[in-house]
């Protein structure tokens, strides 16, 4: 990545937008740092709104990821399907949940 910008995009999230066989990014880096930025601000912003639904609903840690994962996935929303896997995988991190795995099906994980 460009080392003018002080933010390293983790390689957790530079998977995203590397193709496997040529191991190169699809996007710019300039791009996939500022896709991160918004990722990573959403897996922040939903970890107050996972643990209420934790303790609200009765549900469990992987009902509550598959349900932030569906709402990821459906029409509208600001990231892309790839995009919502790591926001909902870096949630699970974020609050020490166990790891939803790499399932882009939210109905899979549902």
């Amino acid at each position: 990545m460009d080392d003018a910008n002080q933010i390293e995009v983790p390689p957790s999230f530079l998977a995203v937008y590397t193709d496997p066989r040529t191991r190169r990014l699809t996007e710019r880096p300039a791009t996939v740092r500022v896709r991160y930025e918004l990722c990573e601000d959403l897996a922040q912003l939903l970890v107050e709104r996972a643990s209420a639904a934790l303790g609200d609903r009765g549900a469990g840690e992987r009902e509550v990821l598959a349900g932030m994962r569906q709402a990821l996935h459906a029409e509208g929303s600001p990231v892309l399907a790839a995009e919502a896997t790591w926001v909902t995988r870096r949630l699970a991190e974020l609050l020490q949940w166990e790891d939803p795995g790499p399932d882009t099906d939210p109905s899979a994980a549902a």
